[in-house]
């Protein structure tokens, strides 16, 4: 029995890029791509409907908030998929990979998994130091509250639909990833990683391209693991 797979795409002003991320998407991999278009001033939403997405508008800000609203879309669906697929849409995830990403869950031997930057090839200048230290720093805070290893937080993710409804995630801005991985361990979910390619995205990173945008995301991030202690 073939598996339903729905991809989940959060994308603020990125008319430059969404198109190249549904593109790369393998035909006949997932059966629905959702580009929640967060409130971008550029042509996103139409670029990611003549690509053949549903596209969902949430105005609100915030990467976890988009995140929400292509959960409330799918959980309205006749059908519940098996695996959700979470990828960003500044083209700097190789969307090729899907298959691969969510292969351990498909043989029952992961309930989420994350592509590692750490672990795969990472593109010079794809990454800058203050992410690597984040990511360093956070996955350790990880181990030591949560005993739970992992080595990125990267955004390009598969989870088991079951599963991600069992987290309850409720982060609506930068918190979202880290929140789902510590909430994954503390309910005893299988997590692996699988190394994934990186890339320099396209335009210019909204939250690592900023001072503000970094100290912001980072103080969440530590936040969000000390809440759940």
């Amino acid at each position: 029995m073939s598996l339903i797979v729905k991809v989940i795409i959060p994308a603020f002003n990125e008319q430059n890029a969404v198109g190249s991320v549904l593109n790369d998407i393998p035909a006949g991999l997932v059966d629905e791509v959702i580009v929640v278009n967060n409130g971008s001033t550029d042509d996103t939403e139409g670029i990611a409907k003549r690509w053949g997405a549903t596209v969902l508008n949430e105005n609100r800000k915030g990467y976890g908030r988009a995140c929400l609203k292509g959960m409330a879309y799918v959980a309205a669906l006749d059908k519940p998929p098996d695996i959700i697929i979470f990828v960003d849409a500044d083209y700097s995830d190789y969307p090729e990979e899907m298959g691969a990403l969510m292969q351990p869950i498909k043989n029952g031997k992961a309930d989420l998994v994350i592509g590692s930057r750490a672990l795969g090839e990472r593109e010079k200048g794809s990454m800058t130091p203050q992410q690597i230290f984040g990511n360093w720093l956070a996955t350790r805070l990880l181990y030591a509250f949560y005993r739970v290893k992992f080595t990125d937080l990267g955004p390009f993710r598969a989870i088991r639909y079951s599963s991600l409804l069992q987290l309850n995630m409720q982060d609506k801005t930068y918190g979202w990833t880290v929140e789902m991985q510590l909430k994954a361990a503390k309910n005893n979910l299988i997590c692996t990683e699988i190394p994934v390619r990186y890339r320099r995205r396209i335009g210019i990173s909204k939250i690592s391209g900023t001072v503000k945008g970094t100290l912001m995301a980072g103080y969440k991030i530590i936040w969000t693991i000390m809440k759940y202690i």
